[in-house]
């Protein structure tokens, strides 16, 4: 689990190049005419196996992709070098394959990242395919897979024999290709690459991971250069990089540059004794010193160096009053206090609540300081230097955004959702036009003749149309908020964000019902009706329950579909709920006035209210029209499609903004809303 803690805690850092996006258009295309357009760096791989607990876990699995270095390619004529700083990472989800075949999916990355001059991935082993199975299986039965990461090249430059070129902090010299401008679009597990030298490493116990020691900087080389040797100045000439060899004499050029694979294993045999030594100094009662030591590289008088000042007596770190140490939980609990979280005691353990307590009041400036772990500077003296502090740790902005994202679900859920109950709910891929289809059918049995021999039934389809859109909205820890050191102003901007994307999809649905396009309610559909008779009553519901039974199926045959739900505006919530739960009634208008009568409708249908029919802003709105349903799982009216089924609106936060000197945090959620088959639902006006 060490390892595997330390390998993730290496994806926390992010370079400035990460994300960067690169547009094609704006790429110049140089000396690209006899290359290849794609290129596949091979690189060091291991697998996770999923924990033999008992319990469901997806197998994850690690590369460090590449490291700076010089590199054989397939399709390039001399070596090749990739600029990290050109190149670009459209997001951080590619598709994970077999073979770089797009039809053998075997998962997706959950974060790739450049950092020290290096790429590293880690993902998921995710897809449910066959080629899934065989990378997990196979990787944790310890076959060497390699990785095979594929990219498309925007630019080259051509470094002639015996010219120098920097590049990742490091100075090569030619003859070699350099990579100026790249972009990645999915990683493959290969189980032979296109370059033999190269080799991979998978992990064959089921929760640790091995890791891959990484390639020397130059800066780490300035670090570790001995002293200079007065008797022997030989001893003291820099190490130059490998000799230029002329282009046409490829053999020398092969024959000049070091074999990989027991490079590979001189490196991995002085990481793994180093590892070892880190851990025996640790003697597991410091995870922190020897996870940072092992990512650090450290050394083993480095190492002991921090033992030692870690095992002094030393007071509490942040401590409450009760000697509970100050955890990231504790801190999100008193941010939720001060917001007046209504699920606080479903959400946080009692001690965690206890402790929160005690922070009751804490201001922004504060809490960031705690959150983040170290003194901060003034921020009216020095508000740049004060965001740059607190937001360099993982642990501030982490809590920052759990706490905006609970209080963003607090506010969705605030709003009036009774359209969850009338439509139908999908999931779609993408945001393009979708279209549906619904089987129509005649499969009654028809009789069979003196020759014995069956007809064919008939299938027809209809059509349907959906396509998700997205809607969405920026808030942030702004300058006047951490100066006003208000908590609560703050975290009452992500609820008030929630109210308004669930107040986006409501508005949506009812808009498309009372606005009636298409005359979707009408008379030749034969699922509209007017007049006095419409009215809310026994009569008003026998002569809808009536009209929604006569709906037939495009061949003109009984839908043989009946209702199942009344949706009605609150004016009329009492009498609904009258005519559904009473077995009987004193109808007023009969001759015998006050004479209880059976209820033929008692129970029929459920019963769904919504403020939004009468609401004037809404066009088509009435306090007197109801409506009649059907299962919206057999017969939608209207459908409500979320990107992914991802049904409630996600918070992401943005790096620190030090030109407004605040921290931007944008929520949005994607959805379409559309008109399926008339069949499902009746109007009736309840007025003349």
């Amino acid at each position: 689990m060490t390892k595997m803690n330390s390998l993730k805690k290496r994806f926390k850092k992010r370079s400035k190049f990460y994300g960067k996006k690169l547009e094609a258009k704006d790429a110049p295309q140089k000396k690209l005419e006899s290359l290849p357009a794609t290129f596949d760096l091979l690189c060091q791989a291991t697998i996770e196996a999923a924990a033999g607990d008992g319990e469901s876990k997806t197998p994850r699995f690690s590369m460090t992709a590449y490291t700076g270095g010089k590199m054989t390619v397939a399709g390039f004529p001399h070596p090749v070098v990739v600029d990290l700083r050109g190149l670009s990472i459209p997001r951080q989800n590619l598709p994970v394959r077999l073979d770089h075949k797009s039809d053998q999916g075997v998962g997706h990355t959950t974060d790739i990242v450049i950092v020290d001059n290096s790429i590293m991935a880690d993902g998921l082993i995710s897809r449910e395919t066959q080629w899934a199975r065989d990378v997990a299986k196979s990787g944790t039965n310890g076959f060497p897979w390699q990785a095979s990461i594929g990219a498309e090249v925007l630019e080259a430059e051509f470094i002639s024999p015996g010219q120098s070129v920097a590049v990742n902090g490091r100075t090569f010299k030619g003859p070699l290709q350099v990579i100026r401008r790249a972009v990645l679009h999915e990683i493959s597990f290969v189980d032979s690459g296109a370059d033999s030298r190269t080799s991979a490493t998978v992990a064959a116990k089921e929760t640790e991971i091995i890791e891959q020691p990484q390639e020397t900087t130059d800066m780490d080389k300035d670090k570790e250069k001995p002293k200079e040797d007065v008797e022997n100045p030989d001893k003291n000439k820099p190490v130059q990089d490998e000799p230029a060899v002329p282009a046409d004499q490829p053999e020398k050029l092969e024959a000049a540059q070091p074999n990989p694979i027991d490079e590979y294993r001189k490196n991995f045999a002085a990481e793994t004794r180093r590892i070892e030594a880190i851990r025996k100094l640790c003697d597991g009662k410091h995870s922190d010193i020897e996870a940072k030591a092992i990512e650090e590289g450290w050394d083993e008088m480095k190492t002991e160096l921090h033992v030692l000042r870690a095992s002094r007596p030393a007071a509490p770190a942040i401590i409450t009053g009760s000697q509970v140490k100050l955890t990231a939980q504790i801190l999100e609990a008193a941010a939720m206090m001060a917001a007046g979280f209504s699920g606080l005691e479903t959400a946080y353990p009692e001690q965690t609540l206890d402790a929160a307590d005690k922070l009751r009041g804490i201001g922004i400036q504060e809490f960031c300081e705690r959150a983040s772990g170290q003194r901060l500077p003034r921020f009216r003296s020095d508000a740049d230097g004060w965001l740059r502090a607190a937001f360099s740790t993982a642990s501030l902005p982490g809590i920052l955004s759990n706490i905006a994202n609970k209080m963003l679900l607090e506010g969705y859920n605030y709003v009036e959702d009774a359209w969850r109950l009338i439509v139908k709910i999908a999931s779609v891929n993408d945001f393009k036009e979708h279209v549906r289809y619904r089987m129509t059918s005649d499969f009654a049995f028809k009789k069979i003749g003196s020759g014995g021999e069956l007809k064919h039934g008939e299938i027809g389809e209809q059509k349907f149309s959906q396509k998700a859109d997205t809607f969405g909205i920026m808030f942030a820890l702004s300058r006047q908020m951490i100066i006003d050191d208000d908590m609560g102003a703050f975290t009452d901007i992500p609820r008030q964000i929630g109210i308004g994307a669930a107040e986006a999809i409501a508005e949506a649905v009812w808009t498309l019902l009372l606005g009636n396009p298409g005359s979707f309610f009408s008379a030749n559909h034969n699922n509209y009706k007017e007049g006095t008779d419409t009215a809310l009553s026994i009569d008003g519901l026998t002569h809808a329950e009536i009209l929604f039974l006569a709906q037939t199926k495009p061949n003109g045959k009984p839908l043989g579909v009946a209702p199942k739900i009344m949706l009605v505006p609150t004016a009329l919530k009492v009498l609904a709920e009258v005519l559904m739960k009473s077995l009987k009634l004193n109808e007023t208008t009969t001759a015998d006035k006050g004479v209880p009568q059976d209820n033929p409708h008692a129970g029929k249908f459920s019963v769904v209210t919504s403020t939004y029919l009468s609401n004037s802003t809404f066009t088509g709105h009435s306090a007197k029209a109801w409506y009649l349903f059907a299962d919206p799982n057999r017969i939608p009216a209207i459908e409500v499609a979320f990107l992914n089924g991802v049904d409630r609106p996600t918070v992401e936060k943005a790096d620190a903004d030090f030109n407004t000197l605040g921290v931007q945090f944008r929520g949005y959620i994607d959805f379409g809303v559309r008109e399926q088959d008339y069949r499902g639902a009746l109007k009736m006006k309840g007025e003349a």
